[in-house]
């Protein structure tokens, strides 16, 4: 079992910051930050697996940076020059299996917190 417990959401005008915090009970092979906007499906926005390997969605490369901070037992999202369209409910999520090309695929991933809100006006 891993819990979850994301924290960090809010409202922001576009090309602001906001850091996501995502407190595990532990951490898994696979971790992540999913994002699901309103009448959309859920998609993945940044993953984290084995030690150090990250990878990004295509539209949040060079503005999102995923991290996990060991003494603490966070996953952390550091989300910069927002956008309207980063607006979503946030989720991070866990996996203890080797994913391989699948870390983006929301279904592959067992555990998930409850999700925090992220709001960007224009």
């Amino acid at each position: 079992q891993v819990q979850l417990v994301e924290s960090g959401g809010g409202s922001v005008q576009a090309g602001g910051s906001l850091r996501l915090s995502c407190s595990v009970s532990r951490f898994a092979y696979a971790m992540g930050w999913f994002r699901q906007p309103p009448g959309e499906g859920r998609e993945g926005v940044a993953i984290i697996a084995s030690r150090a390997y990250t990878d990004y969605a295509d539209s949040v490369k060079g503005r999102f940076t995923i991290s996990k901070d060991i003494a603490k037992n966070t996953l952390d999202l550091q989300m910069d020059s927002l956008k309207p369209e980063d607006t979503a409910m946030y989720y991070c999520a866990a996996s203890d299996d080797w994913l391989g090309s699948s870390l983006f695929i929301p279904a592959k991933y067992k555990y998930w917190g409850q999700g925090t809100q992220v709001t960007v006006s224009s």
